[in-house]
């Protein structure tokens, strides 16, 4: 139960989310725009919605032409929303997905403060924001953050729902959970709901809460699900008849069941990732949990809605490290519960000004933030760590400030835990990884895997509409985004699924080695996009010529005419 009654018309809540909105408004927003796609994820998600707004069609996606029916399309649409309000450029596409992260920050405020008290509420949106992993996906293109902040809003919205009282605010907690359960859905499929409700499942039924579910609205609720989550998928399979089983057999089924997707991990694959991703604070987690699950399984009653967010956290993990197809960002949906709870811990041991319980997570924030620091400085100082010259030039100031704000906030955060109250050293690890965080949004365009904008860029000037551009023995997701046109792929098996789309397929952009070099010696004037590595046997080939247009660190842009 709450520590206090609710005081939702208290002015604080209003200066408190106005006051968190701008500052992680400005760290997730600083320079979110001064780098190029990353490929392919980027690339990809860029060129969906870049598609819709040429083609007009918003019910199938397509990737350089060709249907693509890998998720849903909310995520889509958002962005196409953002480039047709503000041109297609990177800030106004990584704009969406720091907005969710945004919101994600408010809502850990928000249930952080009335499971428990205000303070708490603020350090779980610090503690939550300032996460290195979450705020590295709050500043990509992709559809991960998005759909970990809905099925926050999902569970969230469960747990302060059972909290209260028949009436309207309960109603609108059920409502808001049915909402944001069919937005997830249709950001990411059936993980949106099946996932959060598997987690409310098995808190009812192992904590036996079951009279606290009554009544959750079931009629009107699924009706408002269904009203938001089926049109599309209804829309699509009347569209095509190979969607149904690409998204639902292939999509969701293989890909947990089945290591075809090529992304097979080890079952402790997100163990590190967890911990490493929760830098500066997870040297407290483990304080945090022990902490709030005081007395065990014989008070599991009375702290069941701690349970809750272990159970919800746990839930999260185990699913994930089950599936057959891991990815980093996939893990992101367990941040928000061990925010809250590391939080609430925090708020204790600070209000009590316990500096020796702090000790175990100064010690482990001052290692890593040494080591890290020592490695950065040592990476950018020494020549040939960095492989090119120019990029290790790029980086140097934003290392060397790196560096220096990990190891003295090592340091510092050391000192004033012996020295200082409790709050000091937490508010001096925010300040070291604010700094950090910073630091690399600044260098992320010189850290980021070259990309061919600038090729892309001068095949959108230079070429015709008949002539021919091709990817050679790749597909490169930001060149069709970039010159704003479909391309074809010579002697690669790209992820396009070529086998769904029959128009696709018989379009002739997707060819092999021998019909490339057919069409190089025709009249048609053909457009090459290679990198540098696959060009190798190819230009050493004395019968293949070729006039190289231009390079960039890693691609080259040749043709068969001048």
């Amino acid at each position: 139960m709450p520590d206090t009654a609710p005081d939702d018309r208290s002015p604080s809540w209003s200066r408190d989310l106005a006051l968190l909105a701008l500052l992680f408004g400005l760290l997730y927003f600083f320079q979110l725009g001064d780098s190029t796609l990353v490929n392919p994820d980027e690339g990809r998600y860029g060129e969906i919605p870049r598609e819709m707004l040429a083609t007009g069609d918003w019910v199938l996606p397509r990737l350089n032409g060709v249907l693509y029916f890998e998720k849903p399309p909310l995520m889509y649409w958002a962005v196409a929303g953002f480039m047709n309000v503000f041109g297609p450029d990177e800030f106004a596409m990584r704009a969406v997905p720091a907005l969710f992260a945004l919101g994600g920050v408010l809502l850990a405020y928000a249930a952080g403060r009335r499971l428990h008290n205000r303070r708490t509420g603020l350090a779980a949106a610090i503690i939550l924001g300032t996460s290195i992993l979450y705020f590295a996906l709050a500043r990509i293109l992709i559809l991960d953050m998005a759909v970990s902040v809905l099925m926050s809003a999902t569970l969230f919205c469960f747990i302060l729902g059972v909290r209260e009282a028949p009436g309207w605010r309960r109603r609108w907690f059920f409502y808001g959970l049915y909402t944001s359960a069919a937005l997830a859905t249709l950001t990411k499929g059936l993980i949106g709901f099946m996932v959060t409700g598997a987690v409310m499942f098995f808190w009812l039924l192992i904590f036996n809460q079951w009279k606290r579910l009554r009544p959750l609205y079931l009629p009107t609720g699924a009706l408002l699900f269904l009203a938001i989550a089926a049109p599309w998928h209804l829309l699509a399979a009347q569209r095509n008849d190979a969607w149904a089983q690409f998204y639902f057999v292939h999509e969701h089924w293989e890909r947990f069941t089945t290591t075809e997707h090529g992304r097979y991990e080890p079952f402790w694959f997100f163990i590190p990732v967890v911990l490493g991703g929760l830098f500066p604070w997870m040297g407290f987690l483990w304080h945090a949990v022990r902490d709030a699950l005081a007395g065990g399984w014989a008070r599991r009653k009375e702290n069941a809605d701690a349970w809750f967010l272990v159970t919800w956290a746990a839930f999260v993990f185990f699913f994930f490290s089950k599936s057959q197809s891991k990815l980093i960002p996939y893990i992101l949906p367990v941040f928000p519960p061990l925010a809250v709870l590391i939080g609430a811990w925090l708020v204790k041991v600070i209000e009590a000004d316990d500096r020796p319980r702090l000790r175990v997570g100064v010690w482990v924030f001052s290692i890593v933030a040494g080591v890290l620091g020592v490695g950065i400085a040592y990476a950018v100082l020494r020549p040939g760590i960095i492989r090119h010259a120019a990029q290790m030039h790029a980086v140097r100031a934003d290392g060397l400030y790196s560096a220096f704000a990990l190891i003295a906030g090592a340091f510092a955060a050391h000192w004033y835990w012996k020295k200082r109250p409790a709050f000091a050293t937490v508010l001096t690890m925010a300040g070291s990884v604010t700094a950090l965080l910073l630091a690399l949004a600044h260098a992320q365009d010189s850290i980021a895997r070259p990309g061919t904008r600038d090729l892309a860029l001068m095949v959108k000037t230079d070429a015709q509409p008949a002539d021919r551009v091709y990817h050679y023995h790749e597909f490169f997701h930001d060149f069709t985004f970039y010159a704003e046109r479909t391309v074809g792929i010579v002697g690669y098996a790209s992820e396009l699924e070529l086998t769904i789309d029959p128009a696709a397929r018989a379009s002739g952009r997707f060819i092999d080695n021998a019909e490339f070099r057919r069409q190089w010696s025709g009249t048609t004037r053909i457009w090459v996009v290679a990198r540098k590595d696959d060009t190798r046997a190819l230009f050493a080939d004395p019968s293949f010529r070729y006039y190289l247009l231009e390079d960039s660190r890693s691609h080259y842009l040749f043709s068969n005419q001048p």
